[in-house]
């Protein structure tokens, strides 16, 4: 049991963090912030080493890098 939570607390820890960089680079791109691009590129690095972990699944990865991309292309023209 101790070991299942020091799993669960790491695996919160990683899951809250791409959270909020999820919800920083959505609101660098809505307000256009110079700072977006590296931003987004930092998001989908840690979206990649939580699917990579198995915090989120492939899919998912895909789908929330998809979507952010295409967000920011949308925000830069």
């Amino acid at each position: 049991m101790r070991k299942s939570a020091k799993h669960q607390a790491f695996n919160k820890k990683i899951a809250d963090n791409l959270k909020k960089l999820v919800k920083k680079s959505l609101k660098a791109i809505e307000t256009k912030d110079a700072k977006a691009k590296e931003l987004l590129a930092q998001t989908l690095k840690a979206i990649d080493k939580a699917a990579q972990k198995g915090i989120i699944k492939n899919n998912t990865r895909n789908r929330k890098k998809s979507r952010l991309t295409k967000r920011f292309n949308k925000s830069t023209k």
